[in-house]
């Protein structure tokens, strides 16, 4: 075989085995960026934000760590924004951060008894309905008292159990082949092949009604969502006056939420309504059967030791005795000591998954430090700001959601919360009118931004989760499962908030 050119050698090594229309794209953003620069740099923060979401769009094709750290390192070296600016994003949201690192690894360590658990509810119950509407309050009433991240590592780490022990099967392997690549289907016997694609699209569905159920409980408390943690502290809000001063909008928004996963399941509109096909519930079934005729009492030992550290960890989480990132920490050691997981290796499995997603986390701030230094949303929030009280709510609502479904939300919370609590300072508004714009800021961020992988780091890392391509869930197929909820959650959403500012 001919050794390709030196300069094709180049070519191939960039972003690896993508498209050529795709490396194409790539490289005509990086050199379009300077010239928009030169014209507006305000225009060519928006471009930035765009090619930014395109490579989350392909991120199926090509993880976005890589396409959107070129775009961002361009970025800073264009003065859209300055590494000192981005290192202020990233220690702001340190929180998130150790959150990622040390959460997502302690759920690793708790596969065995989330599996245990989740496939005694998925076989004990045959109703798609009833078990997509569990899935979704489950989500909800943890992400309420946890965090939305959280509860998403473990539908993540719950989803892949089912997967792999299924695939295994289905590639006329047995459960005992620890080394089988689920992520390769060349090896599934084509008589499963059918099954396969709809077990995929039985847990896509059950995955998205979870993720938009981490969105429904997430707005309801103070320590559901980053954002609210910061709103309740600017406004002066406890635990329980947080949760009542949203009930008004969380509640009803809530209760929407579940009756559309009932109507979706049932329509089976959206890529919703897969049934879990009965070859592969036969073979979780066996799985589980053999699983429980083989447990030892070491493996019971290791299954109690999980159980505790699932409890201390809730505790650890509903009451807030440390930052999130540190209770996992804690996890970690718990369970790896009692559980015999003392070698570097074995550990370092664990933050496989977490990782590369705070890497490309880290870029992210660094496209939110532009809009913040090319103040991209100040005429919006001007406009906003200038209108008569009675529609500053719905408005502020609408454009917190429409702002947090192509950035950060925790940002678009801070930049409002800021500015609304600056004109309270200086007496533009009462404290009355602070309270409704506050709640219209946190369920306008919660809320609509369910709308994309964008806006809330759950869906974007469950976007670029290992689970993604498994079960084929890409970024528009995403938008499009999640649209049904976007459109109930903004509607319901904004006329409570309008409701509540009139009444």
């Amino acid at each position: 075989m001919a050794q390709p050119s030196l300069l094709s050698a180049f070519w191939q090594n960039f972003l690896g085995p993508c498209s050529n229309w795709y490396k194409q794209t790539i490289i005509a953003f990086l050199l379009i960026n300077p010239v928009i620069v030169a014209i507006d740099p305000f225009i060519a923060g928006w471009v930035l934000i765009i090619e930014f979401i395109f490579t989350l769009a392909m991120a199926l094709k090509c993880y976005p760590l890589q396409p959107g750290g070129l775009l961002a390192i361009e970025a800073v070296i264009l003065g859209l924004t300055s590494a000192e600016s981005v290192y202020h994003e990233v220690v702001s949201n340190f929180p998130v951060i150790l959150l990622l690192m040390f959460m997502v690894a302690g759920i690793y360590f708790m596969k065995d008894l989330l599996l245990f658990t989740f496939t005694k509810i998925l076989l004990g119950v045959r109703s798609k309905m009833l078990l997509s509407a569990i899935f979704s309050i489950m989500a909800a009433i943890l992400s309420a008292f946890l965090d939305a991240l959280t509860v998403t590592a473990v539908l993540i780490s719950v989803a892949v159990g089912f997967y792999a022990v299924y695939h295994r099967a289905a590639s006329g392997l047995n459960n005992q082949a620890a080394d089988h690549d689920h992520s390769d289907d060349n090896s599934v016997v084509e008589l499963h092949r059918s099954d396969l694609d709809q077990f995929r699209a039985f847990l896509r569905s059950l995955i998205m009604h979870g993720a938009v159920g981490t969105a429904l409980g997430g707005v309801c408390t103070l320590v559901g969502e980053p954002q609210n943690l910061l709103i309740a502290e600017k406004a002066g809000w406890d635990f329980a006056e947080f949760f009542l001063r949203m009930a008004p909008v969380s509640i009803p928004s809530a209760i929407a939420g579940v009756m559309t996963c009932l109507i979706l399941e049932k329509t089976k509109a959206f890529g919703y309504g897969a049934e879990l096909p009965d070859s592969v519930r036969t073979i979780l079934n066996d799985f589980a059967k053999k699983q429980d005729a083989q447990r030892t009492n070491i493996d019971t030992a290791k299954l109690i030791i999980q159980a505790i550290g699932a409890l201390i960890l809730v505790v650890g989480l509903a009451l807030h005795l440390a930052e999130v990132g540190l209770i996992g920490l804690m996890i970690i050691v718990i369970l790896t000591a009692f559980t015999g997981v003392v070698e570097e290796h074995q550990i370092g499995h664990a933050f496989e998954e977490a990782l590369p997603f705070t890497s490309l986390l880290v870029v992210f701030f660094a496209v939110v430090a532009v809009i913040h230094e090319q103040h991209l949303f100040s005429p919006i929030t001007h406009a906003v700001l200038a209108l008569e009280d009675s529609a500053e709510a719905p408005m502020l609502f609408i454009a917190n959601g429409v702002l947090s479904m192509i950035s950060d939300n925790v940002f678009v919370a801070t930049v409002y919360i800021n500015e609304v609590q600056e004109a309270l300072e200086a007496g533009e508004i009462s404290r009355d009118h602070f309270e409704h714009l506050a709640i219209a800021i946190n369920t306008g961020t919660n809320l609509p931004s369910v709308a994309t992988p964008n806006g809330q780091a759950a869906f974007l890392f469950l976007l670029t989760s290992a689970l993604a391509p498994l079960i084929r869930l890409s970024y528009g197929r995403m938008v499009l499962m999640a649209l049904p909820y976007t459109v109930v959650l903004s509607v319901v959403g904004v006329s409570c908030v309008t409701l509540l500012v009139s009444g």
